[in-house]
This record gives C-alpha cells, sequence and structure tokens, in this order.
C-alpha cells in the first residue's frame, strides 16, 4: 500500500497561544511531486480562520 496516513496540525496556533488544531488525511509516499512536508490551508476552529497546517513528524 502506497498511502501513508498524516497528522497535519496548525502553524499559527501556538504564536496566538490556542489550542493547535488538528486534522489527519492521507498522501502518496511514492510519489515525487511530495518529497517533503505536506502544507495546506485548513480551518482553525479556536482562531476561526483558515490557517496553513503543516505534516507532522
Amino acid at each position: 500500500m502506497a498511502r501513508e496516513i498524516i497528522t497535519l496540525e496548525c502553524t499559527e496556533a501556538k504564536a496566538a497561544g490556542v489550542p493547535a488544531s488538528r486534522y489527519v488525511s492521507t498522501r502518496n509516499k511514492k510519489s515525487p511531486n511530495t518529497p517533503g512536508r505536506l502544507e495546506k490551508k485548513k480551518f482553525n476552529p479556536f482562531l476561526r480562520k483558515h490557517t496553513l497546517h503543516r505534516e507532522t513528524k
């Protein structure tokens, strides 16, 4: 199976002092298009706006 489960965590929550929002997603591990960490804009309910979420370890 080439897809792996990843966790996306908000990058702006720590600076604002609110809990980090987390999302679970999948990505193709063998794809040459995503060699680094995945980044997506997702909604953070604590900040009530869309923020950048980055893949965690």
